[in-house]
This record gives C-alpha cells, structure tokens and sequence, in this order.
C-alpha cells in the first residue's frame, strides 16, 4: 500500500485562513486562554509532536499549522508526513517548536480540523480502495457540515474520491421533488435546458428504470440512481448503454460499496462521508 495515496494540491492560504481564525476567536471567547496564560509563563518554550493514535489517511495539516501559526507566528513547524499520507499509530506527522503558550492554545482548534478531515480521508480511502478493481470512483455530495464545505470536498480528494456539486449553481440536478413540482421529467428537463447555460450539465434523479428511459429520451449527461437495488442497478447500467454518465446514490456504505460497484456504474455518491463521519484520532504530545 503506498504511502502516499494522492497528491491532491493543497489549498490556498486565502482560502483556509478565514475558517480558522474564526474557529480561533470562537475559542478564545472574551478574555482568551484564562488557563494557560494563568499557568504558563510567557516565556517559556516547548516542543510537541502530532501523533496518529488510529491507521488512517492525512487530511487538514495546513489548517492545524494555521491555527498554531495565528496564535504564535514564532511557532516552527516540521512536516513528516504531509496530507494524503498513510499513517499507522504511533507515526509522527508533524513537529512543533515555540513557545509553549502558543502551543497550548492553538492546540483543541488545531486538532478538531486534522482530526475530522483525516477522519473524511480516511472514510473515503477505504471505499475508493474497495472498489478501485471495479474502475468506479466515489464521490461526496452536498451533506456537509454548514462552513466546512470547502475543506471537507477538499479531504474527499485527498483520500481518493472525487467531488459532486460544491454548490447550487456548479450543475443542474433534478431531484424528486423538482419533478413532482414541474409535473413531470419531460417539463423538468426541457425548462432546465432552455435555462442552462452551454457548459451546464444535467443530471436527473430516477429510482425506476421507466423513470431512466424517459431521462435518456431526453438527452440528460447524466442519471443519479436512487435507492436501487444491485439487480436493479445492473439493468439501469445496460440500459444506459454508456449515453450518459450512472451514479448510484442511497445509503451506501462500506459493506455495500463494492457490490454496488460491480454492478459497473461509474460514480458511487456517499453522503456520510461529510455528515457523519468518525474522526482519526491524533494527538499532541509534549516532549521532555
């Protein structure tokens, strides 16, 4: 198994800063770290090491150094093992040298943003790993945590999945509800068509193979397949025929994955990967 699994460009600086300092001034409340400026004289020094307590994927550093870095810019950083890599318990990830106040209080914020995108990572290697034989690849959707979207598609990425839409206006995707409200997915699709730019793609939603043959009489780049099951999946898949690109959508999870897989769709869409996804548990420890 490689080290390292993707190369996944990171972030700009622009882009991350704002979501940490906000964290940062949440924590900090009023009258800061009452705690540590009681205990810890100013000018004390330490150095401490970020440690994988779980097997796992790497995702958020630059966030974690962000938040070390706006407590304490003195604070001097030493990367082992940059996001998208493998770690086992016990491997270190990252040093850090300065002043111990600084370390203290960037600390939780710190570890919050590592924790949960290496968890998201991690999730997602372990589906993209699965099914990889299969030539399908997983994606996330748009179940994310309200601010943290940005950096939870950008952990997808980084443990081998691909992205859905980031937002509303990336793609038009018809849902069940569009079509009831529309009254059909004829009137759905040729209103969205009339409406869509030239580099706009739609996608439409179906959980009955009639409701696919309708979608493909359109024209549509692409069918999302709604809660169906492997049998049924594997009849929408030749009846598609390579016209439009298949997503297979509806509580999907590890155990599932690779049967859903096989049933040659393209894209598996996984919602849990952002919502409800377990942490990577990593830690800060001080070294003597």
């Amino acid at each position: 198994m490689s080290p390292q699994i993707t190369s996944t460009p990171s972030l700009p600086a622009i882009m991350i800063e704002g979501l940490v300092r906000s964290a940062l001034l949440e924590d900090l409340g009023r009258a800061g770290d009452l705690t540590t400026d009681a205990i810890v004289p100013a000018d004390v020094r330490a150095k401490a090491v970020l440690s994988a307590r779980q097997p796992g994927v790497v995702a958020g550093l630059d966030l974690a150094l962000a938040a070390f870095r706006l407590i304490d810019p003195a604070i001097e950083v030493r990367v082992h093992r940059p996001d998208g890599s493998r770690v086992a318990p016990g491997d270190d990830i990252a040093t850090l040298t300065g002043p111990a106040r600084g370390l203290l209080t960037a600390e939780r914020v710190a570890l919050n943003f590592l924790s949960h995108l290496s968890g998201i990572a991690t999730a997602t290697a372990a589906i993209a790993d699965a099914i990889r034989p299969f030539g399908v690849r997983v994606t996330d959707t748009r179940k994310t945590t309200p601010g943290l979207r940005q950096v939870q598609k950008y952990a997808v990425r980084v443990g081998g999945g691909a992205n859905h839409r980031f937002g509303l206006d990336d793609a038009i995707l018809i849902k069940d509800n569009h079509i009831a409200v529309a009254g059909g997915i004829g009137p759905a699709v040729e209103r969205a068509r009339a409406y869509a730019g030239h580099l706009v793609k739609i996608e439409v939603e179906v959980d009955t193979l009639e409701q696919l043959e309708a979608a493909l009489a359109l024209g549509v780049e692409a069918v999302l397949l709604d809660n169906m099951t492997p049998d049924q999946l594997r009849r929408a898949v030749a009846l598609v025929d390579g016209r439009a690109v298949t997503e297979a959508s509806g509580r999907i999870n590890p155990q599932t994955a690779v049967e859903i897989a096989a049933t040659g769709v393209d894209l598996i869409s996984v919602g849990w990967l952002t919502h409800s996804v377990q942490i990577l548990d990593i830690g800060l420890d001080y070294l003597a």
